[in-house]
């Protein structure tokens, strides 16, 4: 699975940052293609081999900017800690919260445990369709750079 995540070149601060090694793929001169593999938790484990679990996923993340980079260099994409936090909460947090509130409140209203489950996912679509409509938005909150 491939995604395209658009990020500026400039870092605020001096918090802590988060890093991921990956290969430059394309440098237009305005932006910075790299290709990033994220492997799951299991990708260490000594019996990877046997197992139908193990995935990886390729991620291209391309950063706003100029850089002295051609295609093959390996680079550290960089990103604040809290910028983790942030798109963990987003991501994960804040929908787990939606859906079971949805579920507690449409329970305690005398609703079917069907109707409640059906009404609690209808919620959380309607999150996620709020987070795709303003995708721009958070993109622009989200900083990351390169570490040559």
């Amino acid at each position: 699975m491939k995604f395209r995540i658009l990020f500026s070149e400039q870092m605020k601060g001096s918090e802590n940052t988060i890093g991921h090694e990956g290969i430059v793929t394309e440098n237009s001169g305005k932006a910075v293609t790299v290709s990033i593999s994220a492997t799951s938790a299991c990708g260490g484990c000594s019996a990877k081999e046997s197992c139908n679990m193990l995935g990886t996923e390729i991620k291209l993340i391309e950063v706003k900017g100029r850089y002295n980079l051609k295609t093959g260099d390996t680079v550290k994409v960089m990103m604040q800690e809290s910028m983790g936090f942030a798109a963990l909460f987003f991501g994960y947090i804040l929908p787990f919260f939606v859906l079971l509130t949805s579920l507690i409140v449409t329970l305690s209203e005398g609703m079917s445990e069907l109707k409640a489950g059906l009404i609690s996912i209808a919620f959380l679509l309607l999150y996620y369709s709020c987070i795709y409509v303003f995708r721009k938005r958070i993109n622009d909150k989200f900083i990351f750079t390169i570490k040559e």
